[in-house]
């Protein structure tokens, strides 16, 4: 077995550059259940924006917004629309994780360097990635603080509700026709990974659209991207109309993980969050198609959760609809039942569904 030169310890954070940081944390916790932690902004010392950390068990978003219409972030705003700016990772050592990449042909995005306030000290150093996506790798052991050194400890005075969120599952990329190859070679051999399933437009197409797909893993499985192109289809495809709106590649989807899906979904339909709709004939044959399942199939048919399975067991997901008025990012809650795939029975059921709401915005 080889050494693995990039361990991964998880996720540390993903980190959102959105048009109204203050508005959206709202949002987000009270659609999302998320809990406000932290905080940077003028009054922490920081000039040029503002940042609100949120989390729920073990998912950290953090929303920033530009003070200025000058400069990278109002930049990347103007371009993409809210969107992610940061997949950070969790790792032992920061500048051993930079070194390691960076040597293999990573484009750094900034050096190793440490930061620290009276809690102690992070190292953090970042590479780039597919689009102006960038992986920044933390290292904190040497830290007791709420979030960052920058960062100080906030709370709400709403009393957000969590909704069962437990962690980011997977994190979904879109790149250009042509490029998925190039970024999955750039995961295997820039920082290690492995590619873990392979998705053709033979397994995900519909009359009109078609995507391709593969999925790649670090070591220990902490750490899943899938990444997709377009693939020729009649009309224009569900990535195609993402990297048109986003304005190049970027992170179409996190997929958020919970132990109690009905529960989940119920409550996020409570507060307004909006899902993709599949058509109720979708269950008339369900339970021919996975086979036998804990859950009661009206509730599943009643919210619009869809089930596969593979050879490890089942897995229930959703999908909100864009959480944006571009039609760009969006959520998947999934709940797995020993499945460790991705709901490839469910793609056609589920694009035909996406080429819905396209055909309603004008861009099928």
């Amino acid at each position: 077995m080889s050494q693995d030169f990039l361990p991964l310890n998880g996720t540390d954070y993903v980190e959102l550059y959105v048009g109204n940081a203050k508005q959206s944390a709202l949002y987000y916790q009270y659609a999302f259940g998320y809990e406000l932690i932290a905080y940077a902004g003028p009054e922490t010392g920081i000039k040029d924006r503002a940042s609100y950390v949120l989390k729920q068990d073990k998912i950290r978003l953090v929303l920033t917004s530009p003070l200025h219409p000058e400069g990278p972030i109002a930049d990347h705003i103007r371009k993409h629309g809210d969107g992610v700016k940061v997949l950070a990772l969790w790792v032992d050592d920061a500048a051993q994780s930079w070194k390691e990449t960076t040597s293999r042909g990573a484009e750094s995005a900034s050096e190793p360097k440490t930061i620290s306030d009276e809690y102690g000290q992070v190292v953090v150093a970042s590479i780039k990635t597919y689009g102006e996506t960038i992986h920044t790798f933390v290292e904190r052991k040497e830290y007791k603080g709420i979030f960052l050194p920058g960062y100080q400890p906030k709370s709400s005075t709403y009393a957000a509700q969590p909704i069962g969120l437990k962690y980011i599952d997977h994190c979904v990329g879109n790149v250009e026709l042509g490029e998925m190859n190039r970024w999955v070679e750039f995961y295997e051999n820039v920082m290690g990974f492995k590619l873990l399933i392979t998705f053709d437009d033979e397994d995900i197409s519909t009359e009109y659209s078609a995507l391709m797909s593969k999925v790649v893993s670090n070591g220990n499985g902490y750490v899943k991207f899938p990444i997709n192109e377009p693939a020729a289809g009649k009309k224009k495809s569900q990535i195609e109309e993402y990297l048109d709106f986003y304005r190049g590649p970027g992170v179409q989807h996190m997929a958020i993980a919970t132990d109690d899906i009905i529960e989940t979904v119920t409550e996020l339909r409570k507060r307004g969050v909006e899902f993709l709709v599949v058509p109720s004939s979708y269950y008339d044959d369900l339970l021919d198609r996975v086979g036998e399942i804990d859950e009661d199939l009206e509730p599943l048919k009643e919210l619009n959760i869809l089930v596969d399975r593979d050879d490890e067991g089942y897995l229930l997901q959703i999908f909100t609809k864009p959480v944006q008025d571009r039609p760009t990012l969006f959520f998947e809650i999934i709940q797995r039942k020993g499945a460790k795939s991705f709901g490839k029975g469910n793609f056609k059921a589920l694009f035909e569904a996406i080429e819905r709401e396209q055909g309603l915005r004008g861009n099928l």
